[in-house]
């Protein structure tokens, strides 16, 4: 059986992404986590 709701991957991106996180002071500390675990997002 499938799940009714799903999931707006264009909304989401817009929602979670690395331009929308760095508006944020918190935002641009995740997004200098990121790039510490995974190297340049």
């Amino acid at each position: 059986m499938k799940v009714k709701i799903r999931n707006s991957s264009r909304k989401r991106a817009r929602s979670t992404g690395f331009r929308t996180r760095q508006k944020t002071a918190a935002g641009r500390k995740v997004n200098r986590r990121q790039r510490k675990r995974h190297g340049a997002i």
